[in-house]
């Protein structure tokens, strides 16, 4: 391992008295007094220690198109005396292609860096096309691992294999995530270990990472592995330095892929020495695609750790705050490093903007172990072509240089923390907005300055609204635009006319635009400045559909609109006809329900609020009775409750012409009852939200008067929205009311367990007199019953109960069969219209638990587990005549009187000579014989053997005996297979 080199002996006595020998927690077994060893080590301080050859590596993978791929090994070698250069391993493509070997082709191995400590970075790379999609396990072996590895028993004789998971997908480009951090890493004794590996993945694939037992070959763990915490390995197990429980932990983290040794233990450590240890995880890039997430492969990384007994605290590392650039923008930061020991620090930058062009830099490059405070100076000058979704992770690495008196340097310990880059794309630029006859606006822009995007979102508003002018990419949600069309990236012109229907009259249009980058990596940009135009107010504009009374029956909505005030008046009077829908939605179709009338107003009476909410629509009509324009729709208001445990969540929308996002009027308003307790049942105004910040959503947790919400109560609420047109002729705000809607804080306690589960009474299939042999598929059926129970100690607000099946008693096979319709059902029939959805239709064999579910979702206990049996049953004759009289022609199970064959899953068939010699097979699985006339052409268990030996040869009349293996579909294991003999005579 060659750590300390060129040491010099001491003045024993001097060393001893500086050194810092402060044990830590499991170290202090062993008495603070330096032992005679140290004294006997000291002497043979220059001894060094090395591995005979493989440390770490991992394989990864460059798709180059379609099924074609270029792969790289990254191999890890010792480099001290008596070791070996990499050899003639074993590359295997997953396909049967192998590359290496004893045999094989030269491996092209190159050289890349000499890390120092004794350790090079070696690689090698292929090429190979594969013949058809497929997932394939790509691996790379050779002997041998170094030496002396503490968790793996002989290393230096156990071979090193890593895996790469490789789905080869024409349709899907995608390359492997690859490591910018070595997998070699050092730690002190006691001192927590943190390791960043530094995964990237050229896709902008989200990655999860995830340990696993390295592997000394294909599907071959390494023998007797112990994991790195493994209590072999320390002095005092249960005095670690973990601070979760005492007792040393090993954890990495699935997003950031960090491992942290908390912390590494010294019982096979001389003092003042080093030994290795070696540990694999995967890292698994996943992709969302249409809506799915989907695994694309893995590569897996065996990584060694050299653990030295120095004392030693690890540097310290201050960052700048996570960041986003505007692409083509340069960013500089400046990383500082201390040491809590007032050692130099050494700093190194690594990660995905190292990877990618134009790429970032650091200096002082190469780095160089400064006295503290270190300094590194990070730049990246990026452009259009580095822009993506994910941030970008820049691992910076600190790592100091401890320096013993009269001993020289030992190895030192590192730090890693992570810096993120969003990098977005710059916004597009000159948009503009004109109207246009026809309720239309015609909107133009210049051509987008990168050209790696590849579509224009335009999104839109009713009323002006400002932006941060931040990097953030896209539009906020709670800003109130709607993306109403993605066009070509090369497209500088669009006309919004909404779909045909044409837009509001009397509404401000604003209009912004954010640029798309392509998949996979994607990303977008920082929007638009806005644009605006208006439209004159030449139709009726509805400014409210207010919901005045809620009711099942006699709900009311109050309906407003202004006159045209821009048309010519030489058509007034002017008339108005009501329109009305059920819904909010483009679907349905409107009816009237006022006939023309000069009244710009309506209440619609009648209603079941409570449960719909209504859309209008103001027809008008000039002063000939003819209908010349029309408003835009306009929907109420709904609101919709959604139980929280000590709270309860409202959420609103409504389709509306004007916005519901006013940044003056920006508070819409929260009104509930249960407050004044002298009136509980009056809804009082309670709260506001601020819709511009937060959405149309608010939370009801009691904060505002800070009192708790009860999960026994019913809380019922209304919400007044707040809306503009953003046009000085038009009321502002416009007020609307949604219905009345109430509900129960959920609780966590669920409901008890239900009782008496069983079979019913009438549900006793008779096998003698129900099983129709003439029916393929019959009518099983199993019917449960139970009893719901109420006790005090658990809640009694059931809500349904589910239904549970499997086909044997292991509670881990019961998958969900199906729920009641409300609490009150406590029955349940398994039948064949549920076998439809993926069960075998042909059992009865099945075993049943329940729960009940209570309105918060919590579910009880199971219930008792009962289980049905089949009867099954299977029945040969002994005697047929296969002479083409169609008449008795086959050897089939009898079929008639109740005998025929039940719950029968597959037979295999053999007839024998009375000298034992086998002479017809017959596997209902495999259907072997492929004769013309032979039993292929009589599917499953039936047999259909027609007197014919395997060569398809007629055998005599006579006396043949016969044997029938016979799987049924049983619960019960042991009467799954029965072996059915007899004989039976061929008759001509």
């Amino acid at each position: 391992m060659g750590i300390l080199k060129n040491s010099y002996l001491p003045v024993l006595f001097g060393w001893l008295i500086y050194l810092r020998v402060t044990r830590r927690y499991f170290r202090k077994a062993f008495s603070s007094t330096i032992k005679l060893s140290v004294i006997v080590f000291l002497l043979t301080l220059s001894t060094k220690i090395h591995a005979t050859h493989i440390r770490a590596g991992e394989i990864t993978a460059v798709q180059i198109n379609g099924l074609e791929y270029s792969f790289t090994f990254t191999g890890y070698r010792d480099s001290g005396p008596n070791t070996v250069l990499f050899g003639n391993g074993l590359f295997d493509f997953g396909d049967g292609v192998t590359f290496g070997g004893p045999n094989g082709e030269a491996i092209p191995w190159v050289l890349v860096e000499d890390l120092g400590n004794d350790v090079e970075k070696w690689q090698f790379t292929l090429r190979h096309e594969y013949t058809a999609a497929a997932p394939f396990l790509v691996s790379y072996t050779e002997d041998f691992r170094n030496a002396e590895i503490q968790n793996i028993s002989g290393s230096v004789s156990t071979p090193f294999h890593v895996e790469t998971l490789v789905i080869v997908d024409q349709l899907i480009s995608n390359s492997t995530p690859f490591f910018t951090v070595p997998p070699i890493d050092q730690g002190v004794v006691g001192a927590v270990f943190e390791h960043d590996p530094g995964a990237f993945d050229p896709d902008g694939d989200s990655l999860v990472f995830y340990f696993t037992t390295p592997k000394q070959g294909s599907a071959q763990d390494v023998g007797g592995y112990q994991v790195l915490n493994a209590a072999t390995f320390y002095d005092d197990f249960e005095n670690g330095n973990s601070v979760q429980d005492g007792r040393p932990t090993l954890t990495l983290d699935p997003q950031e892929g960090i491992l942290v040794w908390d912390a590494p233990g010294g019982a096979n450590i001389p003092d003042m020495q080093c030994r290795e240890w070696n540990v694999a995880f995967v890292v698994e890039e996943w992709r969302t695609i249409e809506g799915r997430a989907f695994r694309l492969g893995f590569v897996t990384r065996d990584m060694q750790i050299i653990v030295c007994d120095f004392e030693n605290e690890p540097p310290e590392l201050e960052l700048p705050p996570d960041t986003c650039v505007i692409a083509g923008k340069t960013i500089t930061a400046l990383v500082t490093g201390t040491d809590p020991d007032g050692d130099q620090v050494r700093l190194e930058a690594f990660g995905g903007p190292f990877e990618v062009v134009p790429s970032a830099s650091f200096s002082p490059d190469p780095a160089v172990f400064q006295d503290i405070p270190a300094s590194l100076e990070f730049t990246w000058n990026t452009a259009c072509g580095v822009v993506r979704e994910n941030a970008y992770e820049v691992q910076f690495k600190a790592t100091d240089a401890p320096n013993i008196p009269n001993i020289g340097p030992v190895p030192g310990l590192s730090n890693f923390e992570t810096w993120r880059i969003k990098v977005v794309g710059p916004p597009p630029e000159g948009l503009s907005v004109n109207s246009a006859p026809g309720r239309q606006m015609h909107l133009s822009w210049d051509p987008y300055s990168c050209p790696q995007a590849d579509s224009m979102q335009i999104w839109r508003r009713v009323g002006s609204f400002e932006l941060d002018p931040s990097c953030e990419p896209g539009i906020p949600e709670a800003a109130g635009y709607e993306l109403i069309k993605t066009q070509e990236i090369t497209d500088t012109t669009f006309i919004d006319n909404n779909g045909g229907l044409g837009l509001s009259s009397g509404a401000k249009y604003c209009y912004r635009l954010v640029a798309s980058f392509p998949e996979p990596t994607g990303g977008l940009s920082v929007p638009s400045a806005e644009a605006c135009d208006s439209l004159i107010i030449d139709a009726p504009v509805i400014t409210k559909v207010d919901i005045n009374t809620t009711d099942e029956s006699d709900g009311e909505i109050f309906v407003e609109w202004t006159s045209p005030l821009d048309r010519d008046a030489g058509f007034a009077p002017y008339t108005y006809e009501v329109l009305r829908k059920q819904g909010m939605d483009s679907e349905g179709t409107f009816i009237q329900v006022r006939a023309p009338s000069n009244d710009t107003t309506f209440t619609d009476t009648g209603l079941n609020t409570f449960d719909f909410s209504y859309s209008y629509k103001i027809i008008l009509y000039d002063n000939t009775n003819q209908p010349i324009d029309s408003s835009a729709q306009a929907s109420s208001v709904r609101l919709v409750p959604n139980a929280k445990i000590g709270a309860i969540e409202l959420s609103w929308r409504a389709n509306v012409p004007w916005s519901n996002t006013d940044p003056v009027f920006n508070q819409h308003l929260i009104f509930r009852d249960n407050v004044d307790p002298n009136n509980l049942e009056s809804l009082v105004l309670i709260d506001s939200v601020d819709v511009t910040e937060n959405g149309f959503l608010y939370l009801d947790d009691g904060s505002f008067n800070n009192t708790s919400l009860l999960d026994d109560s019913t809380y019922c609420y209304f919400v007044t929205t707040r809306g503009f047109y953003d046009n000085d002729r038009l009321p502002r705000p416009l007020l609307n009311r949604s219905q009345i809607t109430c509900a129960q804080p959920a609780d966590s306690i669920p409901p008890c367990t239900p009782l008496d589960l069983s079979f019913s009474s009438d549900n006793n299939f008779r096998c003698e007199t129900q099983f129709n042999c003439g029916e393929e598929n019959q009518e099983l059926e199993n019917r449960l019953t139970w009893q719901s129970n109420i006790a005090p100690e658990c809640d009694d607000d059931i809500a349904f109960f589910r239904i549970y099946t499997a086909k044997s008693r292991e509670e881990s096979e019961f998958v969900l069969l199906g729920t009641t319709d409300g609490n009150a059902v406590t029955e349940f029939v398994h039948d064949s219209d549920i076998f439809n959805a993926g069960l075998p239709l042909n059992s009865l064999a099945f075993c049943y638990y329940i729960t009940a579910v209570d309105r918060s979702g919590n579910e009880s206990q199971i219930s008792d587990i009962v289980c049905n049996e089949n009867c099954p049953q299977y029945l040969l004759p002994n005697v047929f005549t296969p002479n083409d009289d169609e008449i008795n022609d086959t050897f089939v199970p009898l079929q008639a009187n109740g005998q025929c064959p039940r719950f029968v899953e597959t037979v295999i068939f053999k007839v024998f000579s009375r000298t034992g010699v086998e002479l017809f097979t017959y596997d209902s699985e495999e259907r072997s014989s492929t004769d013309e006339g032979s039993v292929s052409q009589r599917a499953g268990i039936s047999i259909g053997w027609n007197g014919k030996d395997n060569n398809g040869r007629s055998l005599t009349a006579g006396v043949y005996y016969y044997s029938a293996e016979v799987t049924f579909i049983t619960l019960n294991p042991e009467d799954r297979r029965q072996v059915i003999k007899g004989w039976v005579q061929i008759l001509k």
